[in-house]
């Protein structure tokens, strides 16, 4: 169990150094590191029996390039009357993705891993092309919808599992991630009365609704509902995939517990207030 934590923390102290530019940190917030996809990774990577030195270079490879899509997910669009601070802010935050992919670049030079590049390089292209689906609003289908949100979580991690042929971390990892975002997307709507995939999700569910107009509480716990459903049909995988993998580390076994423990108090809430 040390020897595992041990690994995790080579992780993010090297992920923490390669990100740290002092003139970024002074002017924009510190980028944000999924801790929960670099468990999935480091277990994935020691599952198979990797030296440390291979699980932190494909761990933080794998993170530079999903930080600098979620970085570059936060670029705002600009507007006539921005201010010089907001216009310098959202440049530098442009500036931080691209810097952020460099990095990546720079961690894999000299490896000649053609097939881990070629995997990731896809794999961004799919998260960007399922990003501006979401958040147009494009989807044609509830199901589509999911599985976008599904592949936008997940896609990175998966084609690293898909690079090492580790099939049950993949589909381990599509669903806990997808039930954690979820959770995100239900707290949010349910603390603001929307969010980013309740805003097409409503589209799809209302195609007469005018969308600037305010749903009934009946149609809030309509798309509630909806969700609860993907939500229970991802976490019957998860428990049926976990029978076909190996053993897994206490670190990883305790945060599902903890993701699921936080499913279970949003269903009790949706049901108190239904």
């Amino acid at each position: 169990m040390q020897d595992f934590q041990i690994k995790i923390a080579h992780v993010m102290e090297q992920l923490n150094k390669s990100l740290f530019h002092p003139y970024l940190r002074e002017n924009i917030e510190a980028p944000v590191i999924d801790e929960d996809k670099v468990l999935l990774l480091v277990s994935l990577l020691d599952g198979l029996g990797m030296k440390e030195k291979e699980i932190v270079h494909y761990s933080v490879t794998t993170m530079l390039l999903q930080i600098a899509l979620d970085t570059h997910e936060h670029v705002r669009n600009s507007s006539p009357a921005e201010d010089p601070p907001s216009l310098k802010k959202r440049q530098l935050t442009v500036l931080a993705g691209t810097y952020y992919s460099g990095l990546f670049y720079k961690q894999l030079a000299g490896t000649g891993d053609i097939e881990l590049i070629t995997n990731l390089a896809a794999g961004v292209k799919e998260v960007n092309e399922h990003k501006i689906s979401v958040y147009h609003k494009d989807s044609e289908a509830i199901d589509v919808l999911m599985n976008s949100v599904k592949l936008i979580e997940s896609c990175l991690v998966g084609k690293i599992a898909d690079t090492f042929g580790a099939h049950a971390w993949k589909e381990f990892a599509i669903n806990l991630l997808f039930v954690k975002r979820m959770i995100q997307e239900e707290q949010h709507f349910l603390q603001t009365g929307t969010s980013v995939v309740f805003e097409t999700l409503k589209k799809l569910a209302f195609p007469k609704h005018l969308p600037s107009a305010r749903i009934s509480s009946e149609q809030q716990k309509y798309l509630l509902s909806i969700c609860e459903r993907y939500v229970d049909f991802s976490i019957s995988l998860i428990e049926t995939g976990m029978q076909k993998m190996p053993k897994m580390n206490k670190q990883m076994h305790q945060r599902l517990g903890e993701i699921l423990g936080q499913h279970q108090s949003i269903s009790k809430f949706t049901l108190e207030e239904g």
